[in-house]
């Protein structure tokens, strides 16, 4: 019985990758290049090895080419992952509320976020959103960096009413120059300084959320992040 529920799961699991590998294709032009450069360069190197390094044992030839065949396996699937995560986001890069599914969907436990922002222009509908992590508290803005800049700075300095002398930085997403790409933004945050320790990052959590129920806005027509689906970190 279990052998015949891994039979059934397994054709799952390789259509799956084939649609992601489709999917990935349609945008990604340069994919099937590299996949292949990805896979026969470790299995032409395992074969190699075996040929070369035997010592006439066909054993030992063998075991060099199947661990060159593995290994093409092993870094292809992790490629494609990759790029397949990387077309995602730019698949939904540039729509409102992508930051917010991004904050729901890839950032791990030891961050305190929302999926909603926490400041937004209803005509324009840039946003600013609000991340608390072991660096501080991060703001992140989504859209044009000359009319966010005014939302930056005062949430800033309610951030700092509430909480003083705590970290607060600054990332704008988007495709211009000096702005962080959607994909990079998770890298982006986590490459940030530590200054605080766990107990501190949901001690400082609680009370900007306890201090911004009463000033809850509704959100725009057009930005729902429950609407806006980015992929989970591998």
């Amino acid at each position: 019985m279990a052998n015949n529920k891994k039979a059934e799961k397994e054709p799952g699991r390789i259509k799956q990758l084939w649609q992601v590998f489709n999917l990935t294709r349609k945008t990604d032009k340069a994919l099937v290049p590299v996949l292949l450069l990805t896979f026969l360069a470790p299995l032409g190197a395992g074969i190699t090895v075996g040929v070369s390094f035997n010592n006439g044992s066909i054993l030992t030839m063998v075991l060099y080419m199947i661990t060159g065949l593995l290994l093409a396996v092993l870094l292809t699937l992790i490629i494609l992952g990759q790029r397949a995560e990387k077309t995602a986001y730019k698949e939904i890069s540039g729509k409102p509320g992508a930051v917010g599914a991004v904050l729901r969907s890839a950032l791990r436990r030891t961050w305190q976020a929302s999926e909603f922002p926490v400041a937004v222009n209803p005509r324009t509908q840039e946003a600013v959103y609000r991340a608390v992590g072991k660096p501080g508290v991060v703001l992140i803005a989504e859209g044009s960096p000359t009319k966010t800049k005014k939302m930056l700075e005062d949430e800033r300095r309610a951030v700092l009413r509430a909480v003083p002398e705590i970290s607060v930085h600054f990332i704008q997403v988007g495709t211009d120059a000096g702005q962080t790409p959607l994909y990079k933004l998770n890298k982006t945050m986590k490459s940030l300084k530590n200054s605080l320790r766990k107990a501190e990052v949901l001690a400082v959590s609680h009370r900007l959320t306890s201090l911004s129920k009463g000033n809850s806005m509704p959100i725009p027509k057009g930005m729902d992040p429950s609407k806006v689906r980015a992929p989970k970190p591998r």
